[in-house]
Parts: C-alpha cells; structure tokens; sequence
C-alpha cells in the first residue's frame, strides 16, 4: 500500500511539473519496456495517439518556456490544469489498490502538484526577469530531465525517487524565496 502510495505521489510530483512531459514519458517508457505494469487504466498512456497529443503538448510548453513573458503566462494559466492532473494521475496510478490508498492519492497527490506547480510559477516568474533565453532554456531543460528521472526510476525506487523529489522541492523553493527577497531589497533600494 505504501510502495503504490509513494509511486502516485511521485506521479504527481511529476505531474506538477509538467503533465504532459510525464504522461509523453510514461507512455514511451511502456512502450520501450522500461515501466511495466501499468495497469487500467493508466495503460492508456501507451497509446501511440496519446504519446503524440502529449510529446506535442510537451514541444509547445518548451518552446513557450524560452521566451520570457510567455512562460510567466503559460505557467499562470496552467494553475489551473497541472493540479487536478496531478491528482488524477495519482489515482490512476494507485487505481488497483484499496479505495482508501485511492482517495489519499489523490488528496495527497493534488497537495503535491499543487506545491510543485507553485514553486515551479514562482521560479519561472523569477527567471523571466532577466531577458535573455539562457536560464530560461536551463530551467527547461533541468525540468524535463527532472521529469524524465522521476518516471525512469519511479516504479523501481519509488520511495528514494520521492524523497530526492521533495528534497529538491525544498531547494528550489528555498531558492525562489531568497531571488524573491533579492528581487524585493533591489526594486526597495
């Protein structure tokens, strides 16, 4: 119960970051044999349409991620659509399991998508500060390859997976608070 548990959540994590990237890359990792398992309905994401609207979704969020005030406004806008994502994957994920792992997967995975995705907008809004495209490509990127690890080692290591995802979440909020108050004392001064 806990092993599914920690999976959704990290799922979720994820899915706080970018669900399109993780359901892109969850399906390609069914596909290639690197995640099995899935059970229905969460096999859906295997499905060569699915992989395509998703990969696609995921090409556009990229390429609005790298200019500056675009990925402030596609960041505000998906506050409303990674949050409940999130906490349905994580009861996709936990599906098979008792209903009540099913209803805190999907309470906990929304808390945690919610989280991420807030820290994620506080970054991204940070970041979009500065006008050149090189932190934003690097935030991108690092967020992908975040994403990308999550899903690899999610269904192998589900309890080390979560524990770095949160400590990362931890960092990076940490992080975002201290350009935020940086950015406060400058535009004070």
């Amino acid at each position: 119960m806990l092993f599914a548990l920690a999976q959704s959540v990290a799922v979720a994590y994820a899915g706080g970051i970018s669900v399109y990237a993780t359901i892109a890359l969850l399906g390609i990792f069914e596909r290639w044999g690197w995640v099995n398992g899935l059970g229905m309905p969460l096999d859906a994401a295997r499905s060569p349409w699915v992989i395509g609207i998703a990969f696609t979704c995921t090409v556009v969020e990229f390429l609005a991620s790298l200019v500056p005030g675009v990925a402030s406004a596609w960041e505000a806008v998906h506050s409303v659509i990674r949050p409940p994502a999130a906490a349905a994957l994580a009861v996709l994920v936990a599906w098979h399991g008792d209903p009540s792992l099913i209803l805190a997967a999907g309470l906990i995975g929304g808390a945690v998508g919610l989280a991420t995705h807030a820290t994620k907008l506080g970054v991204r809004v940070a970041i979009d500060t500065s006008p050149e495209p090189i932190t934003n490509l690097g935030a991108s990127t690092a967020e992908l390859a975040l994403v990308a690890s999550i899903m690899a080692f999610v269904w192998t290591h589900p309890y080390a997976t979560l524990a770095i995802a949160f400590a990362l979440l931890a960092g990076v909020w940490y992080l975002a608070r201290a350009v935020w108050r940086t950015m406060r004392r400058a535009v004070a001064a």
